[in-house]
């Protein structure tokens, strides 16, 4: 996913300063403009990165709490294995002793 930021940043930037380079100006105003695109393009980046950075940290926290809701789950689900199985056990012992 931050390849894909990383390209479209290349790509905004590259397509600015071509369109910036064919326009009819005068270079001083042309290489104000490519400064300008840049420093947008460094802006729109950069909040990228906060964005991608704020989902990744709040995908990250909804992660470790599903895994402690499913360790949580097999945790109950070994303790009622164990008590069927200690049932089983006790009624295996019982049926034996009648026999």
């Amino acid at each position: 996913m931050k390849g894909i930021w990383i390209a479209f940043g290349i790509g905004v930037t590259a397509g600015a300063a071509v369109a910036l380079l064919y326009a009819p100006q005068s270079g001083t105003a042309t290489r104000k403009k490519l400064r300008r695109g840049i420093a947008d393009a460094s802006d729109r980046l950069e909040d990228a990165g906060d964005f991608i950075r704020v989902q990744a940290e709040k995908l990250t926290g909804e992660a470790q709490d599903f895994v402690k809701q499913t360790r949580k789950q097999m945790e109950e689900i070994v303790d009622s294995a164990g008590e069927l199985v200690s049932g089983a056990v006790k009624t295996a012992k019982a049926v034996k002793t009648l026999m």
